[in-house]
């Protein structure tokens, strides 16, 4: 298919001159309430400048994109008696898929979550919608000319375009439609 493997994948991530609007790294910072942010902003922005996902890395420094590894265990990790990825995604709204993905890169532990752009909707965590600006989480309402580009773009997705095509690359997308 037309997913890259998690450390190729990486590997692009690293090569960007730096962080971007759809792409968060982290080393250990993971609260709940923060993760649940990121993921609206991340979605929300995805869409807003039409790329494939959104990610949040964990294990590479911020500022020098130097991979140093994490200790934190999403699929450990609880929330009262909820693991954490079923109780980040009943707070989504619409529902947005994400997919963690843990990996070793150059003996280092990273913590991948990619992210699907949101497609009909801005993604709400709990009661806000989250944006990114540059490399900065804000409330999507504060932000006017974003959500209404947002929404206009929103407006312009086909399936075709949008959630079918997510998943398949180039010719495999075009040899999908011929069948």
């Amino acid at each position: 298919m037309g997913t890259p493997q998690p450390d190729q994948l990486l590997r692009s991530l690293l090569a960007l001159p730096r962080e971007t609007e759809w792409v968060e790294f982290k080393v250990n910072d993971y609260e709940p309430e923060e993760i649940g942010e990121y993921l609206s902003a991340l979605s929300n922005s995805a869409a807003l400048l039409e790329e494939r996902a959104a990610y949040i890395v964990w294990g590479v420094e911020d500022k020098t994109r130097r991979v140093v590894g994490t200790t934190f265990e999403p699929k450990a990790r609880k929330i009262g008696n909820e693991d954490l990825e079923p109780w980040l995604a009943r707070q989504l709204h619409p529902g947005v898929h994400f997919a963690i993905q843990e990996f070793d890169f150059d003996a280092r532990r990273v913590v991948l979550f990619v992210i699907q752009p949101c497609t009909h909707t801005p993604v709400r965590w709990k009661d806000f919608a989250w944006i990114r600006v540059g490399t900065y989480k804000k409330k999507l309402r504060d932000y006017p000319e974003k959500e209404r580009t947002l929404w206009d773009r929103l407006a312009r997705v086909t399936f075709e375009k949008g959630l079918a095509a997510m998943a398949l690359m180039g010719e495999e997308a075009l040899g999908a439609c011929r069948r």
